[in-house]
């Protein structure tokens, strides 16, 4: 077989861009809105407030590639005594996306602490059918989790 100019034109120019293109990057390991964990909310207060409170960047921390942001320098600080007791699971995707395989973003209002760890989802409706079967969503949340990052 041989190939015309144009032919060969074509596949050395193709095979160019395909060298050019860059590889798909992973999920990062923590929702984040440019560059700020959980979109600004600070998420020690989901456990001492028992609601979502608007961190401030005066009180930021970085950890685990992502800036998070505290409503105080003493929700900041117990943060970062032991964040992992304190970050969301799954990243602080959606726990509900995580459990069926991929991730998707959350509101500050969707969360849930089941077993002394946060939970947080895409929309109230969404957390409303993760809670139709927490452990099941948890047990398969858990399996797919960190692999849903690739």
């Amino acid at each position: 077989m041989t190939l015309n100019r144009r032919a060969a034109l074509s596949l050395t120019l193709g095979a160019a861009a395909l060298a050019a293109t860059p590889a798909r990057a992973a999920t990062p390991p923590v929702y984040a809105v440019r560059g700020i964990a959980l979109g600004g909310t600070d998420t020690v207060a989901y456990f001492t407030e028992s609601r979502p409170i608007a961190g401030k960047a005066a009180h930021s921390a970085d950890w685990n590639g992502a800036t998070w942001h505290f409503a105080s320098a003493e929700n900041r600080d117990t943060f970062l005594a032991d964040p992992t007791a304190f970050a969301p699971q799954y990243g602080g995707y959606c726990a509900w996306a995580v459990s069926r395989g991929y991730t998707a973003s959350t509101v500050p209002e969707a969360w849930e602490i089941v077993d002394g760890k946060l939970y947080r989802n895409f929309s109230l409706g969404v957390r409303s059918r993760w809670r139709r079967d927490i452990p099941g969503n948890i047990a398969k949340g858990d399996a797919n989790w960190p692999g849903v990052l690739a």
